[in-house]
């Protein structure tokens, strides 16, 4: 059989510790990658993987891209620590890699958004590489959203992860927020002057995109939070763009 890594980038994680572990407890070395954790997860985490190691946290990329060279085995699962490996996923994987066909996978979620399953609103296809060959893939240099780049053919399994992203709604407007600006330093590079275009039509759009053309409405309320929050957050970049040629915060 071929030999495993789970990695799991924390920071602040004590409410999904346990349980992130415990879903990956197939892999023959669990990696947690904390962030100078202060809640406890640290220290959880010491107990119940296999090794822990510890990086001030820049953005997602660039901790995971760190922390995948000093994975032990070949292939890695990457889990953030608010996903879960169903059983059904774990026999997938496990039978994959007797015969592996490609160096990285495509891993489906089912996404859930205050306390209910999320089936439309742009995220009913969202899918992510998470399974793959350590010295053949790595994130590309972007603070969101960043994807793998594949030395190689990649698959897609049938099964999904479980994903659960929100805590409470302020603490996911917490995390829009930072996502805004991190946005705000990506589009940077690829964003000419700012117009009523980027604080109007854009927000709109992503609205109607999600609720209407994504059939969030299907999802009830939740797709029209979602449809809200998208064009807040679009809003929010190009407010936080303008802030950052400003000079300002």
């Amino acid at each position: 059989m071929t030999k495993i890594t789970a990695i799991i980038p924390t920071g602040n994680e004590i409410h999904n510790i346990k349980d992130v572990i415990s879903s990956v407890d197939f892999a023959d070395e669990i990696l947690v990658v904390d962030s100078f954790s202060t809640d406890g997860t640290y220290d959880q985490a010491l107990k119940l993987a296999t090794k822990v190691i510890r990086r001030e946290y820049e953005y997602s990329a660039s901790q995971k891209n760190w922390a995948i060279p000093q994975a032990k085995h070949e292939w890695i699962l990457l889990v953030d620590a608010d996903e879960r490996v169903t059983p059904e996923l774990k026999t997938e994987i496990l039978n994959t890699l007797k015969a592996p066909e490609h160096v990285a996978y495509w891993i489906g979620r089912m996404n859930h958004f205050m306390g209910e399953r999320v089936h439309y609103s742009g995220w009913r296809n969202d899918k992510v590489i998470r399974l793959f060959k350590r010295d053949l893939c790595t994130y590309e240099d972007k603070h969101v959203h960043a994807e793998i780049k594949v030395k190689g053919s990649v698959g897609k399994l049938e099964h999904k992860f479980y994903h659960n992203t929100y805590i409470t709604f302020d603490k996911y407007l917490e995390k829009m927020n930072r996502y805004a600006w991190w946005q705000a330093k990506d589009y940077d590079k690829k964003t000419g002057t700012l117009t009523p275009y980027h604080f109007v039509i854009k927000p709109f759009w992503g609205f109607f995109k999600h609720y209407i053309l994504q059939a969030g409405f299907r999802d009830g309320l939740v797709g029209f939070t979602i449809g809200n929050l998208q064009a807040y957050v679009i809003f929010m970049r190009y407010l936080k763009l303008w802030l950052l040629r400003k000079g300002r915060e």
